[in-house]
């Protein structure tokens, strides 16, 4: 019989619609990251620096990019015979098929892959935060306590908290009050949706609220194992996370890499982040150039001036354009004499020369202004926009756009430009 102390569960099979037009070809985990990630590189990377060698990675939306990336695991080391990393989608069954409606919902659809290793513990994961974190040290703390389930919190904002679960604990860390998403919340200490149960735990409540519609942990499972006096307890996470889950929150954290002295470090040789590596020629970066504050990915030709940005790998950037404060995915085109600020740009897309970027005053996006904020413009995956437009602030692109799409050459602040079919 297979034996395995502690499996991971990572759930990759979100939209992530607040992230908009990046979103409207990849799931969320499978988004660029850093120049050279993608998102979910950070949790299968701390999977395999805490010595957690079996991963069971659930996707749904949009998951060719995402399978494709992750193949048989073997940059993270996880192309294993016995355990390794694998793919867990929806699948047909006797009586029902049915999509997963629910992050519980999800892990409950793969009992069986669990009960296949016969684990001890297992680790519930999301696959859309940027963090590092040992599991095994959360392992400790879970086994010191003697713990049904730990749930991994970090203290928040008070005034951010109602975005979270957020838990109240006695002196022993043990989790006297839980609740999901508060509209007043009473402690500042917020689920980061890592969780470690032990097996038993996990499978009985999975059972007894299988028909619980879009059953979900914070909402669901955890305050009915709280209910029925199983020990749950909270292990406080001091580093750092992000939730990358907003274009601003995207944006944020990915200018804080390039700080002197940055926050979130991915230079660190003993907290390696494993990731897919294309075979690509080195970066070249020519004598009219200027590189300032600024990650570069490999195969990327730099003619032009880079301030403040992430710039993924294959990228062209033709003399005279400038780009500020921007976050350029891989295999972009800018050419000759852009001007680009403060905007996040996706893999393929060509940026005619000329054009400006992020100008104007900012006004809120006439559409989606709950996505579209931040002062950001946002340019969908090969998407191609014309020489000589100029695009305001609050704006979002997306498809093969032409000339007339602008009026007198325009596209003014908080408006939004879909050539793809009617997506955010």
């Amino acid at each position: 019989m297979i034996k395995k102390e502690m499996i991971a569960m990572l759930l990759a099979g979100g939209q992530g619609s607040r992230l908009g037009v990046l979103t409207s070809h990849v799931a969320k985990p499978a988004v660029a990251f850093g120049g050279k990630y993608r998102i979910i590189d950070f949790p299968l990377s701390n999977c395999i620096n805490s010595g957690i060698d079996t991963v069971g990675v659930l996707t749904q939306y949009q998951p060719l990019r995402l399978n494709t990336h992750i193949g048989i695991g073997i940059p993270w080391d996880l192309d294993r015979n016995i355990g390794g990393v694998s793919i867990l989608p929806p699948y047909e069954k006797n009586t029902c098929s049915e999509w997963y409606t629910g992050t519980a919902n999800a892990i409950y659809q793969n009992l069986g892959y669990m009960e296949y290793y016969n684990p001890d513990y297992v680790l519930i994961l999301g696959g859309d935060h940027i963090y590092k974190m040992d599991y095994e040290v959360m392992l400790d703390f879970h086994k010191s306590k003697n713990a049904d389930i730990t749930l991994a919190t970090i203290p928040v904002p008070i005034e951010e908290a109602n975005r979270f679960g957020v838990a109240i604990t006695d002196e022993n860390k043990r989790i006297t009050e839980f609740e999901e998403k508060p509209e007043k919340p009473r402690s500042n200490l917020a689920s980061m949706g890592i969780y470690i149960f032990t097996w038993k735990v996990l499978k009985d409540a999975l059972i007894a609220l299988w028909s619980q519609k879009g059953c979900d942990f914070g909402k669901h499972i955890i305050p009915y194992c709280h209910q029925k006096g199983d020990r749950v307890f909270a292990y406080e996470y001091n580093g750092y996370w992000k939730d990358v889950g907003t274009l601003g929150a995207y944006w944020e954290s990915n200018m804080e890499l390039i700080d002197l002295v940055p926050e979130f470090n991915l230079y660190e040789e003993f907290w390696r982040i494993y990731t897919k590596a294309d075979t690509i020629p080195p970066g070249y970066i020519s004598d009219t150039a200027a590189v300032n504050k600024a990650i570069i990915g490999e195969g990327t030709e730099v003619y032009g001036e880079v301030y403040s940005s992430v710039i993924g790998s294959g990228v062209t950037i033709g003399s005279g354009a400038v780009i500020r404060d921007s976050i350029i995915m891989k295999d972009v085109v800018i050419e000759e004499g852009v001007h680009i600020n403060k905007s996040i740009i996706a893999e393929g897309a060509v940026i005619g020369a000329n054009t400006q970027l992020g100008v104007g005053e900012e006004v809120p996006n006439k559409l989606y202004p709950n996505i579209y904020s931040f002062g950001l413009v946002t340019v969908a995956e090969n998407t191609q926009i014309p020489s000589g437009v100029k695009i305001g602030k609050n704006t979002a692109i997306e498809g093969i756009t032409l000339p007339e799409d602008y009026p007198n050459g325009v596209l003014e602040s908080g408006e939004t430009l879909i050539k793809a079919g009617d997506r955010l």
